[in-house]
């Protein structure tokens, strides 16, 4: 007799599927468990030690305490479910964080039309416990292997039994449209994008992994040079998975933020590296041909703008120029 436990995010109803092919290979009993992992790239070990809950899905609840007893050495928070609700549960806990952020650039976008600051607007947010703080962070949407790939298919599960999921369908071209608010400010700062040096600080669809997958960094630099522009790439680590994926002319391949913004005529943060937040802004300045930063991921605050002499662009946050905050009348 065997346990088979699934740990990885698939369709519902694929641990029943598996259970019929393993049958047809053995007279041996068996029982299939559902456990899908909740790891986060760049802390999968902390995840594993550490777990927020661990969701476990069986059909013969005799397994129930030997399932509870091999897992409540990392944590208590144990829910024993159904297979088919505990394969859901993955897909709906991505779908639900994913919607979260494609929210908040939605208001963020708002914010920036009416001159109201996005991160003291998700701040009052989460101070409702019903709500939460986490994912209320604006900036140029989410990538990866999980957010991209879970949504997807979570549309296609419900596209397969005849029901149009509307509203995660406008969670991904939400997302899909915001990485390109990039280009929009670009345009807006510089005019023209044509020959223009623009300096790229991070190509990881997130810190602390070199994961390029669905990253903004590769529709953005693409678009750059379509429209013409030289664009002077640098991350801490996941420069050369980036240039598997990428290479042109146009691309000049640095070594320091420091280099990829040496004479560009913009500067836009797309990862939010500690390396990035620690760059000392008035010396960004004088190295830059134009004072321009672009910071998709808002890692300035107004206090660090001032005096740098930067024109900054964030995410749902006024404009900030040097020494002075645009004011918005109202």
């Amino acid at each position: 007799y065997k346990i088979i436990m699934t740990k990885s995010t698939v369709p519902v109803g694929t641990n029943e599927k598996i259970k019929d092919v393993v049958a047809r290979h053995t007279s041996l009993s068996f029982d299939i468990v559902s456990a899908p992992e909740f790891l986060r790239e760049g802390s999968a070990i902390n995840d594993t030690l550490h777990p927020d809950r661990v969701i476990i899905g069986l059909d013969n609840t005799v397994l129930r305490e030997t399932m509870v007893t091999l897992h409540q050495v990392f944590t208590d928070k144990i829910y024993v479910t159904d297979i088919r609700s505990a394969e859901m549960i993955k897909y709906a806990s991505n779908a639900f964080l994913a919607t979260k952020i494609s929210f908040i650039n939605e208001i963020a976008n708002i914010c920036e039309k009416v001159g109201a600051d996005v991160t003291c607007v998700a701040e009052g947010m989460g101070m409702d416990k019903r709500i939460g703080s986490s994912f209320l962070q604006a900036g140029i949407g989410y990538g990866g292997s999980c957010f991209p790939k879970d949504t997807n298919a979570l549309i296609q599960i419900a596209g397969n039994v005849d029901y149009e999921f509307k509203l995660l369908k406008s969670v991904v071209e939400v997302n899909t449209d915001q990485r390109f608010m990039i280009v929009s400010k670009l345009r807006e700062s510089l005019g023209q994008l044509n020959g223009v040096s623009i300096g790229i600080w991070g190509l990881a669809f997130k810190p602390n992994t070199d994961d390029i997958r669905e990253a903004p960094a590769l529709e953005i630099v693409e678009t750059l040079i379509q429209a013409g522009a030289i664009v002077k790439l640098y991350d801490p680590i996941a420069m050369d998975k980036f240039k598997e994926r990428v290479d042109h002319p146009n691309i000049i391949w640095c070594s320091s933020p420091q280099q990829a913004a040496e004479r560009s005529d913009a500067v836009c943060l797309l990862t939010d590296w500690e390396e990035f937040k620690e760059v000392d802004l008035v010396q960004l300045g004088s190295i830059l041909h134009k004072p321009v930063l672009i910071d998709g991921r808002n890692v300035f605050t107004e206090e660090q703008i001032q005096g740098s002499g930067l024109e900054y662009y964030s995410v749902g946050r006024p404009r900030m120029s040097g020494w002075n905050r645009d004011k918005v009348e109202v």
